[in-house]
């Protein structure tokens, strides 16, 4: 099966090497300078991946990311010669996968597209090493919040919640260790599948972009508690 990766960079050289090497490991890349080509593209293509540049000419790729958002779950990976934290957090508040700042070693982009792509393929695949309860392993039903892990969809208090794949495998994994404190590094190395390195603000943002989704009150929310300088936990009744 065909996987088909938009790739938006306004800076040819960049865009033609990512370009090269996602070709070079057997995937269709859609490749465009400009935000508004890449919109179209969007919008009449079936896409697995996204690769932003966060600046364009014309349309922004936090702009675009939301675009995607808004009708889509597939990864989204940005691309920035920024290294400011708050960029970082904004790219993944609005819902972006994954962020590499430039310049970077290709090689590395490549494996983060293939982890990314893994991730989104299988997320509705069983894991039986981490069946941890001997009920339903593959649904959690508790205080009006459901996530089925077959099916990828989750609702609260009977309204659908809309979460990327690694939010959902977030909240999954939060759920799946009800009643334990999971770290941030925990989270993220679970999730993500890579080393955890200080003043990582990843798993801060995606914590914020669900309790957002949940609308749940940032001082006191109900489901996924901050339990300080230690981590997240979801108690039980």
């Amino acid at each position: 099966m065909e996987t088909n990766i938009l790739v938006v960079d306004d800076e040819k050289e960049i865009a033609d090497l990512v370009e090269l090497y996602l070709k070079n490991e057997g995937y269709n890349v859609y490749k465009f300078y400009t935000g508004k080509k890449a919109m179209e593209c969007i919008d009449s293509m079936k896409l697995d991946l996204a690769v932003l540049d966060v600046m364009l000419p014309d349309i922004d790729g936090f702009s675009i990311c939301q675009k995607i958002r808004e009708r889509h779950h597939y990864p989204v990976i940005m691309l920035t010669a920024k290294v400011e934290n708050i960029d970082k957090i904004t790219g993944l508040t609005i819902g972006a996968d994954d962020y590499i700042t430039k310049p970077f070693n290709p090689l590395e982009m490549v494996a983060r597209v293939k982890a990314q792509l893994r991730r989104y393929t299988h997320y509705n695949a069983l894991d039986v090493n981490k069946a941890k309860i001997v009920q339903n392993t593959n649904e959690f039903d508790f205080s009006g919040l459901i996530i089925n892990k077959d099916t990828h969809k989750c609702s609260l208090y009977g309204k659908p919640l809309s979460l990327t794949p690694i939010e959902f495998s977030i909240l999954w994994y939060l759920c799946e260790n009800r009643g334990k404190v999971v770290s941030s590094e925990e989270l993220f190395e679970e999730v993500w599948g890579a080393k955890y390195l200080d003043n990582n603000n990843t798993v801060m943002a995606h914590i914020g972009r669900i309790r957002e989704k949940m609308k749940e009150p940032p001082r006191k929310p109900k489901f996924i508690k901050t339990v300080w300088g230690v981590g997240y936990q979801i108690e039980k009744d």
